[in-house]
């Protein structure tokens, strides 16, 4: 079983999220023409970035699953 463990929102409008195994294992996906598909792992540590946004739960429901 996989589990977000955040969904996030660059500057530039780009939305990924981060999703962690059963085993602890962190794997990236981008949003792209309305679905998920896998992201760049470089990508985890742009959630530091000051202009990136952690979305809430109200935007997170509102994307495609």
């Amino acid at each position: 079983m996989v589990d977000p463990t955040g969904t996030y929102r660059s500057n530039r409008g780009t939305i990924w999220r981060v999703l962690e195994s059963a085993e602890g294992t962190l794997s990236v996906q981008l949003l792209d023409d309305g679905r998920w598909i896998p992201g760049p792992i470089g990508m985890i540590g742009l959630r530091l970035v000051a202009t990136t946004t952690r979305l809430n739960k109200k935007a997170v429901l509102a994307l495609p699953e």
